[in-house]
């Protein structure tokens, strides 16, 4: 049998060979923790590259995503059937799958899609929560695995290395394994240039196992992961390791870290290492090794199938891993909220849909950011999910918005919840970063930002968002939901469960006047504008309004039809989902741009960049191109002329200029 160091080589000629065919990538990372990997994936990861989505298999999450090479060679080497080894001749080529940094959605076996440093561990602490909650549900039989990690040096400075570590060590997440790779080195040089602290000590008092070993040695490793496996706590292994391990003449350098090693170095590692197989090739007693290590787990699969096949819960815990959801909560509920429509915030009139989504959909996992009065995100039945109690449904992130984003990012790809959590919409700057990750991969998870407007009044232009809609309706695969009122609210609700990715609700912190009366046969706001009042007179103008700004737009519409001028009121929840409806029917709600004899006009209490592509350039555009300002929310509506008074005035006067040219 081949040595641990000899398999740990093949990690290591892949990693190099790949790197140089590109003449692009991070060969350092890979070559310095290939015998950690090794020990990993040989010893004690569960899984079985044939079934990469078994539900108990263990995760593994490669948090230092530009060391890519690491995982597409173990992922090759165990036996998943990609990727091939032509997938990593053309590394990080257009037709490969073996991108740059890991994609989730690219190769089965990357639980995933990391780069951005810190998001993969935070994400992993995600998956651990859901670990726990989904064993204490339904116990060690059908759930019991573990998340490892590998993480370097960025991922730990990284501030949402705090947030995560913070939350896994309170929740005392003891399935949680992070190998760190401490190689001492980061593009600019040593650590030295940057960090002070003592990162052990740090994970210690957050309330984490520690445990340092031989990063180049196979057995200490191993054996440090048995230690981290018998505490109760979450653990960080300090993996002291040489980046480069190999280059003779580079290893050891920040000159691995970021690019190719160049053709004589590659040979002289080649030396170094006693490889001598030519690139991209494996010596079979090697290639045999490692698939037989791969097929570790097969034994193990085939057992959790006979206990789940035996399990009175089986169909149940199918159906929540594979995302069922009931969507029969609604109609119920509208008939409810239509027989006597209440003038609330539509934060909390989602709270009140909370109420019977919670009820009818068990695998929801709520939380904030500590907001939770605020945000209105935990209803009467949902217990606190604690270290004590990881049955509850109910998450206290703290102040830890960025921290919160990723752990759902990770609860969601990890299968058999549903998270959503809350905080102001103008802090989505903070979660930015793990939202935008969760776009990529299509997270299924909703982000709840209340307080979305200048209507949050007193607390003034530090907490008043006015670029935030915009820019996060820019995000490519995220539903940015921004409703009227209690019936839209809980229409965008459902519209968000039903979405394959993630969603955002921004809602209101002020009381909103019901718009929506009647009761419909399909859900309006789930087609991201819809005609909520039709012309009487002859239509001249098209108001388009979103969220609060709607009950304006009714009241514009009524004055300018008693002056005989008919005005359609286009209520636009959800652009993404306006923009995906057939031609036809946006040409119904939206006649085309060019029509001169109508004015087009857009209301929202937030910046009007961008509403030309509905309002078009000749259009009138009501919002706010300034930072707001501290004072009662019927003062600044007044003070920036989001009335319908003065919004009706400048509809008239536009016109008037308008019929003279």
């Amino acid at each position: 049998m081949p040595t641990q160091r000899r398999l740990a080589n093949a990690i290591r000629a892949l990693a190099m060979d790949a790197v140089e065919a590109a003449n692009s990538g991070h060969p350092g990372m890979p070559m310095g923790m290939a015998d950690a990997a090794t020990a990993l994936f040989t010893r004690h990861l569960k899984y079985d590259p044939a079934d990469p989505k078994w539900p108990d298999r263990d995760r593994f999450v490669l948090s230092a995503g530009h060391g890519s090479m690491l995982i597409y060679a173990l992922l090759h080497l165990t036996g998943y059937a990609r990727p091939t080894m032509e997938d990593i001749r053309n590394f990080r080529q257009l037709s490969s799958p073996c991108a740059g940094h890991p994609e989730n959605f690219m190769l089965e076996g990357i639980e995933t899609t990391t780069g951005p440093l810190g998001q993969g561990l935070a994400s992993a602490v995600g998956m651990a929560i859901a670990e726990r909650h989904l064993n204490a549900i339904y116990g060690d039989e059908l759930v019991d695995h573990r998340t490892y990690v590998i993480a370097g040096d960025g991922c730990l400075m990284e501030g949402i290395n705090h947030e995560a570590t913070g939350l896994a060590g309170h929740l005392k997440l003891g399935r949680l394994i992070v190998l760190w790779d401490d190689n001492r080195i980061t593009i600019d040089g040593s650590t030295e240039l940057s960090r002070r602290e003592d990162i052990m000590a740090r994970h210690e008092a957050m309330g984490w196992h520690t445990v340092e070993c031989d990063g180049m040695d196979s057995g200490k490793v191993s054996k440090a992961i048995e230690e981290a496996i018998a505490d109760a706590r979450p653990s960080l292994i300090r993996c002291k390791t040489i980046i480069g391990y190999g280059a003779p003449n580079k290893q050891g350098t920040a000159a691995t870290h970021g690019a190719a090693l160049g053709a004589d170095e590659v040979a002289a590692a080649r030396k170094e290492l006693g490889w001598d197989s030519p690139a991209f090739e494996i010596p079979e007693d090697v290639a045999d090794a490692w698939r037989e290590a791969g097929s570790r787990g097969a034994k193990d699969r085939a057992e959790w199938e006979r206990r789940l096949a035996a399990s009175p819960n089986s169909a149940e815990f199918n159906d929540r891993i594979a995302g069922k959801l009931d969507d029969q909560w609604l109609k119920p509920y509208l008939d409810t909220l239509l027989s006597d429509p209440p003038k609330v915030a539509t934060r909390k009139a989602s709270e009140m849909a909370l109420e019977a989504i919670n009820a009818a959909i068990p695998a929801t996992i709520g939380g904030s950011a500590d907001l939770t009065g605020s945000n209105n995100t935990k209803t009467k039945a949902l217990q606190p999910l604690t270290a004590e109690n990881y049955g509850g449904r109910y998450i206290y992130y703290g102040i830890r918005e960025f921290g919160m984003a990723a752990a759902m990012n990770g609860m969601a790809l990890h299968g058999g919840v549903l998270p959503y959590g809350g905080t102001f919409l103008v802090f989505s700057d903070y979660s930015r970063p793990a939202i935008r990750l969760g776009a990529i991969q299509t997270a299924k998870v909703v982000h709840v930002m209340t307080h979305d407007s200048i209507g949050l009044g007193e607390d003034g232009p530090t907490h008043q968002p006015i670029e935030q809609l915009q820019s996060l309706r820019a995000m490519p695969g995220l539903h940015v939901y921004r409703p009227a009122d209690a019936v839209e609210t809980a229409e965008c609700w459902a519209a968000a469960l039903a979405n394959e990715g993630p969603s955002l609700l921004a809602l209101s912190r002020q009381n909103l006047a019901p718009v929506r009366k009647q009761a419909t046969s399909q859900n309006l706001s789930a087609r991201g504008a819809y005609r909520l009042k039709s012309a009487e007179a002859e239509r001249k103008v098209i108001l388009i309004a979103t969220g609060s700004e709607v009950e304006i737009a009714m009241a514009v519409a009524g004055s300018l039809e008693g002056r005989g001028i008919g005005a359609d009121v286009v209520s636009m929840p959800c652009t993404e989902a306006f923009d995906a409806q057939p031609a036809e029917y946006r040409e119904d709600i939206l006649p085309d741009v060019s029509n001169r004899d109508i004015l087009r006009v857009s209301i929202e209490a937030g910046t009007t960049f961008g509403w030309e592509r509905y309002t078009g350039l000749h259009g009138l555009r009501f919002g706010i191109d300034r930072f707001g300002a501290s004072a009662p929310a019927p003062d600044l509506y007044e003070h920036f002329g989001l009335t319908a008074p003065k919004i009706t005035e400048r509809v008239l006067a536009h016109m008037k200029i308008r019929e003279i040219a």
